[in-house]
Formats: C-alpha cells, sequence, structure tokens
C-alpha cells in the first residue's frame, strides 16, 4: 500500500473543504464532537468555523511499531465537555479506514448520550474498506493508502 502524503496547506484545505460540504447540507448541529487523536485538529477547525462547543472523545485502535496496525478499541471513561453533550451531534475524526471505531463510538454514544435527536458524522478522508460510510467525507479514497498526516513526524 502506498503512502499518501499530506502537507500542512493540503490539510487546512482539505478542512475547508469539509466545512463547506457541512454548511452547503444546511444541517443545523448544536454539538461537534472530535474523536481524538485524528480528529482533534478538525474538530477545533470546525468549531471555530461554525461556532459551536467542541467535546473530545479519546479513542485508540492503533498502535503496534509503526503504529499501523489496528487492534482493539477503546474508550475513555468519559468524554470532555462543558455541561450536557448537545442533541444534534457532528461527531468528527480525520478518516475512516475500516470503519469500525466509528460504528462502535456511535454505539458508544447511544449508550453515554441517550438523549441525542441525531448524529451525523464527518471525516476528511473516506476509504473504500470501510464498510461505515461517512455522512460528509472530502475525499473517497479507492485504494485505501495510508494516510502520511504533516504531524505524523512527531510520532518518530
Amino acid at each position: 500500500m502506498v503512502d499518501r502524503v499530506i502537507s500542512w496547506t493540503e490539510y487546512h484545505q482539505t478542512i475547508e473543504k469539509l466545512a463547506e460540504q457541512i454548511q452547503t447540507s444546511g444541517w443545523e448541529f448544536n454539538q461537534i464532537l472530535c474523536l481524538a487523536k485524528g480528529g482533534l485538529r478538525v474538530g477545533d477547525i470546525l468549531a471555530r468555523i461554525f461556532d459551536q462547543p467542541l467535546a473530545i472523545l479519546n479513542v485508540s485502535s492503533y498502535g503496534g511499531n509503526d503504529n499501523r496496525q489496528q487492534s482493539q478499541i477503546r474508550f475513555a471513561e468519559h468524554l470532555t465537555n462543558f455541561g450536557e453533550l448537545g442533541d444534534r451531534l457532528l461527531l468528527v475524526d480525520d478518516l475512516v479506514d475500516t470503519g469500525v471505531s466509528l460504528e462502535r463510538t456511535l454505539d458508544w454514544l447511544q449508550n453515554y448520550a441517550p438523549h441525542l435527536i441525531e448524529i451525523r458524522t464527518a471525516v476528511l478522508w473516506y476509504k473504500a474498506r470501510s464498510h461505515a460510510k461517512p455522512d460528509y467525507f472530502v475525499e473517497y479514497l479507492e485504494h485505501n493508502p495510508w494516510i502520511q498526516q504533516p504531524f505524523e513526524h512527531y510520532e518518530k
């Protein structure tokens, strides 16, 4: 599998394209929930663009020597938020790879916040091998490349 290297400029432009797509849809939400680590920067920028509160849920599914092996999904005990979570939630991550993390997070949210009326999902990249399709995505990746994001060099 060939890597796809993303520059900081492309990364920020992709987030802006995602914001345009969400805005154009006309859907009104009252909270953004980002999945850490990958969705932190995306969620932060979208929260600023849409002027909505940001909540953070730490979810981990990758590890191994090269940080490319998906393993057991782990959730933080609580999410970070001021007050009660909004009832129209935009769930944000950087990408959907297999779809397992996204599906498991949606299940986790139903138990954690049963008051939710609607959840929509938004990612920058949607890989073909995923069995979960996000509501909003910028790029569909038919050949499932590894995305080298501009901050990954800090992991080495």
